[in-house]
């Protein structure tokens, strides 16, 4: 008989292992000797323990599922269970236990993880939802498509939830999306019509605008070309391949306009400029007349230059009036002249003067004696009144000496 700490053979080839309940029958050996026999079921035990470390390790550092692993157990306890090898079974059995422990332990864990997972999932697809129905609402096209685009992607990167979760979710983000996407259309089709309205009044607006390239009825026509801006601007834009044609059009009609005005208005400043001159020198030579020593030479001298004066075209806006000026300052001494002479040889003017005068001195003199009798009688305020009505008096009788003495009085 042949045995070892945890097996024996007896004379009958029976091969035993022996277990915390007793030995255990392992099988029978009748081909060799029994140190064979123990010695075969020996190696089948270290077989099973190189399983069980080849499955701890697989636990450990794989993703092997829980399910897989269980089954994997099973098979090995199953192999023990059965007592057909020798060894410590005990310390196997205990190896087991411990796995299915870590299994499970793994199990909970993953569980754990998933359900972490299905949250952030689940929130990471709400705040989705809430952004896309935030964006439903934008104006900003480009760039709100641009996001929503980008959302879809973010989308298809999380896992699914539970089947229910996840189309409801789905059903209010593509729900968002179709609003914002038919909002967009609407708008753009607006825009379209707007902009092919806009298209028809510019197109009206550029045949006006070349009709009137060839207009020399200057001081009008730029008033309405500056209508038709006007008009252009707040017709908004047509669409981009009209925008830019009607604009050229339209810029160019104008172009032809103001390049005629403005090589007429220069041609115009350069006549002015030669007429004021000439007016410059006429006014210099009416202001020689001055003073008016003879005035029959004079005015006949003024009528000759005023002729002249009459001859010559228009000068510049701003020079006109200092320059007309100068020609009215002459006539008007000249016309001073005229009414000094012809008051000076009128005799019922100066008639008139005469017996005015004589008028004012004979109250002027009576006043100061009336005032000096109320001296004399102590009479002081009707002294001061009568003072009073001397003063104006004199004045009166100042001013008609003055034009008596005109008349050479």
């Amino acid at each position: 008989m042949s045995s070892d700490p945890w097996g024996r053979v007896d004379e009958t080839g029976t091969v035993y292992v022996r277990t915390a309940d007793g030995e255990q029958v392992v099988g029978s050996w009748a081909a060799g000797s029994p140190e064979e026999a123990l010695a075969y079921f020996e190696r089948k035990y270290e077989g099973l323990v190189v399983e069980i470390g080849l499955l701890e390790k697989r636990v450990k550092t794989t993703d092997l599922s829980a399910k897989d692993a269980q089954t994997a157990i099973d098979h090995i306890r199953e192999q023990v269970d059965a007592h057909h090898a020798v060894g410590d079974l005990a310390a196997l059995r205990t190896r087991l236990d411990k796995l299915v422990a870590t299994v499970e332990a793994r199990r909970e864990e993953r569980k754990a993880q998933r359900a972490k997972q299905s949250d952030e999932a689940r929130k990471a697809k709400e705040d989705l939802v809430a952004e896309a129905e935030q964006l439903a609402q934008s104006d900003q096209w480009r760039a709100a498509g641009e996001r929503l685009r980008a959302l879809v992607d973010t989308w298809k990167g999380l896992p699914r939830l539970d089947r229910k979760s996840d189309d409801e979710l789905w059903h209010r983000f593509s729900h968002a999306r179709s609003a914002f996407s038919k909002r967009r259309k609407a708008h753009f089709a607006q825009l379209d019509s707007q902009r092919e309205d806009a298209r028809r009044i510019k197109e009206r607006l550029v045949a006006e605008a070349e009709s009137l390239s060839g207009s020399t009825d200057w001081g009008p026509t730029a008033a309405r070309y500056r209508e038709l801006m006007a008009d252009w601007k707040a017709a908004g834009r047509a669409q981009r391949e009209h925008e830019d044609d009607l604009w050229n059009r339209f810029r160019g009609a104008q172009d032809v306009f103001f390049a005629a005005r403005s090589s007429v208005f220069a041609e115009r400043d350069a006549e002015q400029t030669e007429n004021l001159k000439l007016k410059e020198e006429l006014a210099e030579e009416a202001e020689k007349l001055l003073p008016v020593s003879d005035l029959k030479a004079a005015r006949a001298a003024f009528r000759s230059i005023n002729e002249r004066w009459e001859g010559i075209g228009h000068v510049p806006r701003d020079a006109r009036p200092k320059v007309e000026g100068r020609m009215h300052a002459v006539e008007r001494a000249i016309q001073e002249a005229e009414e000094t002479e012809w008051r000076r040889t009128n005799p019922e003017a100066r008639a008139r003067a005469e017996g005015l005068t004589g008028q004012l001195q004979a109250a002027v003199d009576k006043l100061r004696t009336q005032i000096e009798q109320a001296r004399a009688q102590g009479n002081t305020s009707r002294a001061d009144k009568l003072e009073r009505e001397l003063e104006g008096r004199q004045a009166l009788l100042d001013q008609a000496l003055k034009g008596l003495h005109e008349f050479g009085g």
